[in-house]
């Protein structure tokens, strides 16, 4: 096709973080750009992921807050918590954001079209109503969706995150299957709401992929704070038992329950766009397969966010959507470099990483010097709360470059956002000794950790 036999320059599949970036730069660019969603715009993470999610971790929070206060010579009156309030008010600001979304695609020219849109053609996307768009380019942006893993007999009864943030009532007990980032958060959340919650995991461990310190310490306070994890286990049956749950156990042990959740993990959106009629080819991974560029099999089609099955943050869909844009519309080749991207875990208590775990280091270099420590925070101190913090530098034992932070503890992911920045730039541990404390915080802890816990060096042999 010429250039002027094209309806637009790209066409955007997919309403999320990552496409609507890459739909208002390659606008700002001057190309012409038409995005299809078929939900909400906004995606995942604005309408029922990272967003909302974050909204109930701060209610969850607020019951601890009323504890605490009585330390500090508050007399707080008796509580009680709402939870179709928490959910109104939650709706509302997701529709704000929505708007928002919506505006400023809106402003930079993006044509937006609410409804599916599978490709029929490399250089061809058929609407739901059956109209054929002419695109010189197409961007799969469509995400990832939960997975309930193993069908597992009354699998029906269960829900996945989508539907815990439209629950009709707050569960009085809570079953939830998983380890990763959305069971342990939404674990939090409904024990700090007043929920009985049991976590079950198949794992040894919680929080697979996280440093192992991490992991010992968040299940620790996890279970401070009335939450029993199970682990090296996994559900086997769910019954309904009038109104309640029952819920077998691949031991053979039961738990009762009047809602059961998986957070067994997402998968990615690859199914019904018509990808395999266009010959995009699927990953080992099981998302769309992509070079540095984003760019799939097909030389005009590209993929981003969670459907490629990279690494599967909002921060990271938005850095490719831009980027894919730039290289596309803008002029300038621009690769993302998926390496030393933070994470956190908005748990109870809460987990902020970047970089190498200690396992990885001293697998991966010659030598690793680990500093650690765990004390309690000054905040506690009056409040009587059982909690401690924990910080972790791993530092490459041989250049002297900091490779790792993990913190657990209050404001963990705000902490390890900064200390990104110098982990990016090369920092050694000599700059994070030579910077200046900042005194009474918990932060201070990672410029004046001097005394190594634990170094080690790889045998000769290896």
């Amino acid at each position: 096709m010429a250039v002027t036999d094209y309806d637009v320059d790209l066409f955007v599949i997919g309403g999320g973080s990552g496409g609507v970036r890459a739909a208002r730069v390659a606008a700002q660019h001057g190309a012409r750009v038409m995005v299809a969603e078929e939900y909400r715009v906004g995606g995942t993470c604005v309408i029922r992921g990272c967003v909302p999610k974050k909204l109930l971790v701060y209610a969850s929070r607020f019951r601890g807050e009323f504890e605490d206060a009585a330390g500090y010579g508050w007399t707080v009156p008796q509580s009680s918590f709402d939870w179709p309030t928490l959910i109104a008010n939650k709706d509302k600001e997701i529709a704000r954001l929505e708007a928002a979304y919506t505006a400023t695609l809106e402003k930079t020219g993006v044509a937006i079209v609410k409804t599916r849109a599978v490709i029929t053609d490399p250089n061809v996307v058929q609407l739901a109503d059956g109209k054929r768009v002419r695109a010189r380019y197409i961007l799969i942006a469509t995400g990832g969706t939960p997975t309930y893993g193993d069908p597992v007999p009354g699998i029906e009864h269960a829900i996945s995150s989508n539907e815990a943030f439209h629950l009709s009532q707050l569960p009085k007990h809570l079953v939830i299957q998983g380890g990763g980032y959305i069971a342990i958060e939404f674990a939090g959340i409904f024990a700090g709401l007043g929920s009985q919650v049991t976590v079950v995991y198949r794992g040894e461990n919680i929080l697979r992929g996280f440093d192992d310190d991490v992991r010992a310490h968040v299940r620790m306070d996890m279970e401070k704070h009335g939450i029993k994890v199970l682990v090296g286990c996994k559900i086997a049956a769910i019954e309904r038992t009038e109104k309640r749950f029952s819920v077998l156990l691949s031991g053979g042990n039961r738990a009762t329950a009047d809602c059961v959740m998986f957070a067994t993990g997402r998968t990615p959106n690859v199914s019904k766009v018509g990808l395999k009629e266009a010959g995009v080819a699927i990953a080992a991974n099981g998302g769309v397969a992509v070079d540095e560029y984003s760019r799939s099999s097909v030389s005009n089609i590209y993929a981003v966010g969670d459907v490629t099955n990279r690494v599967n943050l909002t921060p990271v869909a938005v850095r490719e959507g831009h980027a894919f844009a730039d290289t596309v519309f803008g002029g300038k080749k621009v690769a993302v470099d998926h390496a030393n991207v933070p994470t956190a875990v908005f748990s109870d208590p809460e987990v902020g990483a970047i970089g190498l775990t200690e396992a990885q280091a001293r697998a991966r270099l010659a030598r690793t010097d680990i500093y650690r420590e765990m004390f309690k925070p000054l905040k506690a101190t009056l409040s009587g709360r059982d909690t401690t913090v924990l910080m972790k530098l791993v530092v490459d034992g041989v250049t002297d470059r900091v490779v790792g932070c993990h913190i657990v503890g209050e404001g963990a992911a705000e902490m390890v956002q900064v200390a990104t920045i110098a982990i990016t730039m090369g920092a050694k541990k000599a700059d994070f000794d030579a910077a200046m404390a900042l005194h009474p915080t918990a932060a201070e802890e990672l410029v004046t950790m001097r005394q190594k816990s634990a170094s080690y060096a790889r045998e000769a042999a290896e």
